[in-house]
């Protein structure tokens, strides 16, 4: 039996625990957490199939919960003529009335057909000045693509890059590599820093299929054998082993302990498209050759066996049957490989955004049990007993590690057992055994990584702002993140004053009191005062703090609460033009609220450009969309908006008269194909040419 909380639309949280029954044993309960649920609309990926149960179903899962119905969206200018549309519809009504029968039902017959009649002196137009811009960040601000920047390992610096593809760059020879034969208090932080860096995360590996492209055979002289493959990904790879020997001299990078053991190296390449068409060319010429073959292959080994990366090397030894030293034949014995370790994973202390970390226990094939953590180097420093790591100002992920004991770790597997199988208060008693668990650590180093702005992001913030624009990221990331991100597009300045709004605050102080701080911030008196009146509440005071901040930011934001922030900007009494910019699934909410929706066909698929009203490809083409095509579209409107109605009205007044000498009978002037054609082709010409042509500035 499963059981689980009533459904709700937070997409990062789900409280269950399954009971699995056997026999006539008591059964045997199982926590589930928001890492066993699948949301509606997931895809497998890395396995075939799965055995699962459907806890909620239609309007009840999540995906559904968060939903924003598509509402009818009207620009200013056809709000604006419904006023005048509503004197050209008197006409038809007039003339409907005016019939001769007394007839309820004829009067209204006459209307409607009045109607079809005359429908064609309605323009179509569409024109809009949006005020505020709500956009999501990962994927639409950045390019979601994280860029490895540096790291630290017990206080020593290291760039990356001085190996790329299994060539050396030229500017190797300055930058600081680590090295692989220090002292063993050293060396060993190094192991554990990068065993940290594997381990501690929650992505699922790809396991990538190869195909056989070539096998270069074994052969005494050469004393190594090579195989060429194709990736999944497409990509062409070189593997080789064979003895040290043979292998060392052909291998530019990479190092493996030698200690008097017969060794068999592994090493590969990376092989360009055009470097494996030269292979494959010199493979095929060789192997069609009848004299000399052996020479030819050789000579193609050769050139095709070269500019390894070494990978690492297995040592075996013979096996001596007595004393007297006779070996046995073809029996070798496996000692050791310098690619070292297999772990188990034990338990997974998951991120949230309080902790601001978050940890893995794993045992090795030793049987040591070891606590990875990596986090924000606030969450992490006040933890730590001992270790460094040098910080210039970039924005670091610190990495920590701590033996347990047998004991240790017993105890802390029944802080968790018995945390993950409560239904109440989950969390809280979650959180409470994180902190048990999570102390005492050792620093290892840092790494540093950025998420690349979307080209040129911040220039269009830059741009939009003089033109009345505010911004307004809404996204489900961490704040940290989200705020770095707004400082490099630029929404946020170096002397920008930063106010929160967090759950930490809130604890801390009563929301009366946060609330009231922040508008004696933003506010003027005299606005303090009519928002501090009883008849206010904490919406009004918030909606009217964001709309004297110059930017906000709303961080870990469901997809439903997106929508429901362009709403109350909406619903303010002004009345403003909203525009929303998204990339994903989780922001197509927002899109259907905002009076403008833009989609950007992104990494995370095609769902936001589908249910907008405008897809461009990345974000820096907003600027353009908004700054050029948006005022020449104005211009043209306003120009072309007087034209929409005089043709219409010329066309159809002659109708309208026409209606007068023939009984006020429905019959038209025109004939239907003219009716039909007139918008569509006699009068399209001179305002395609102007909406094309037309520009007053360059």
């Amino acid at each position: 039996t499963i059981e689980c909380e009533q459904p709700q639309p937070d997409l990062y949280k789900f409280v269950g625990r399954v009971n699995i029954y056997k026999d006539r044993e008591e059964p045997v309960a199982r926590p589930l957490g928001s890492e066993n649920l699948l949301l509606r609309g997931a895809t497998l990926k890395n396995t075939h199939h799965i055995y699962a149960v459907a806890i909620y179903t239609g309007m009840e899962t999540k995906m559904a919960l968060n939903y924003q119905s598509k509402s009818q969206k009207r620009s200013a200018v056809e709000k604006s003529m419904n006023a005048f549309l509503v004197v050209y519809l008197c006409i038809p009504d007039q003339q409907g009335v005016g019939q001769h029968s007394p007839e309820v039902i004829r009067a209204f017959t006459d209307f409607l057909a009045f109607m079809v009649l005359f429908n064609y002196i309605i323009p179509v137009s569409m024109y809009v000045t949006v005020e505020y811009v709500f956009t999501d960040k990962t994927g639409t601000l950045t390019e979601n693509n994280m860029e490895f920047v540096e790291c630290c390992v017990d206080g020593t610096v290291y760039v990356p890059h001085a190996i790329c593809n299994g060539q050396i760059l030229s500017a190797a020879s300055s930058i600081d590599m680590i090295d692989s034969s220090p002292g063993g208090y050293r060396r060993e932080h190094e192991d554990l820093f990068f065993r940290a860096l594997c381990l501690c995360h929650t992505v699922q590996v790809k396991e990538e299929e190869f195909e056989l492209l070539h096998v270069l055979n074994f052969d005494s002289v050469r004393r190594r054998m090579s195989v060429i493959v194709k990736s999944s990904s497409g990509e062409y790879l070189l593997f080789c082993k064979g003895a040290d020997s043979s292998i060392f001299p052909r291998v530019v990078s990479g190092k493996v302990e030698q200690e008097g053991l017969r060794t068999l190296c592994v090493a590969f390449r990376r092989l360009s498209a055009s470097e494996y068409q030269e292979a494959s060319g010199l493979l095929s010429r060789a192997k069609l050759v009848l004299q000399e073959r052996e020479q030819r292959l050789a000579q193609a080994y050769d050139a095709i066996e070269r500019d390894f990366v070494l990978l690492g090397a297995t040592a075996v030894e013979y096996v001596f049957t007595d004393k007297t030293g006779t070996l046995t034949e073809n029996n070798m014995e496996f000692v050791e490989c310098c690619v070292d370790g297999t772990v188990y994973l034990l338990h997974v202390l998951n991120f949230d955004s309080v902790r601001r970390r978050m940890s893995v226990i794993v045992k090795s094939s030793s049987g040591e049990y070891l606590l990875f953590c990596k986090g924000a180097d606030s969450s992490i420093f006040p933890r730590v007993v001992s270790g460094k790591v040098e910080q210039e100002g970039l924005r670091t992920l610190c990495v920590a590690f701590r033996r347990l004991s047998a004991s240790e770790y017993q105890e802390a597997s029944g802080l968790l057992s018995r945390a993950k199988l409560v239904l109440q208060e989950r969390e809280q008693r979650l959180a409470q055994a994180y902190d048990a668990i999570e102390r005492d650590f050792v620093l290892l180093g840092a790494t540093a990584v950025e998420d690349r702005a979307a080209g040129e992001g911040g220039g269009h913030d830059r741009g939009a702002a003089p033109g009345g624009h505010e911004g307004v990221g809404a996204d489900g990331g961490k704040m940290e993140t989200a705020a770095a991100t707004c400082y490099a597009s630029k929404l946020f300045r170096g002397s920008t004053r930063v106010l929160e709004l967090t759950c930490k605050r809130t604890q801390e102080q009563n929301l009366h009191d946060v609330m009231l701080e922040l508008s004696r911030t933003v506010l003027h008196p005299q606005q303090q005062r009519s928002t501090s009146s009883s008849r206010s509440s904490y919406r009004d005071v918030f909606l009217e703090v964001c709309r004297h901040c110059s930017a906000v930011l709303c961080c870990r934001m469901a997809p439903l609460q997106k929508a429901q922030i362009v709403k109350l900007i909406k619903a303010s009494k002004e009345r403003p033009i909203t525009l929303a910019v998204g990339d994903g699934a989780n922001d197509v909410s927002m899109i259907l609220e905002a009076h403008v929706g833009i989609g950007i066909m992104g990494k995370e698929g095609r769902q936001a450009a589908r249910n907008s009203d405008y897809a461009i490809p990345k974000f820096k083409h907003l600027k353009k969309m908004l700054l050029v095509h948006g005022h020449f579209y104005y211009i043209r409107i306003a120009e072309l908006v007087q034209y929409f109605f005089y043709k219409n009205v010329c066309f159809i007044f002659p109708q309208f008269l026409f209606q007068f000498f023939c009984g006020f009978s429905q019959q038209p002037l025109y004939d239907t194909a003219y009716l039909t054609l007139y918008n569509i082709s006699f009068t399209s010409l001179p305002i395609l040419l102007y909406s094309l042509m037309e520009q007053h500035v360059s």
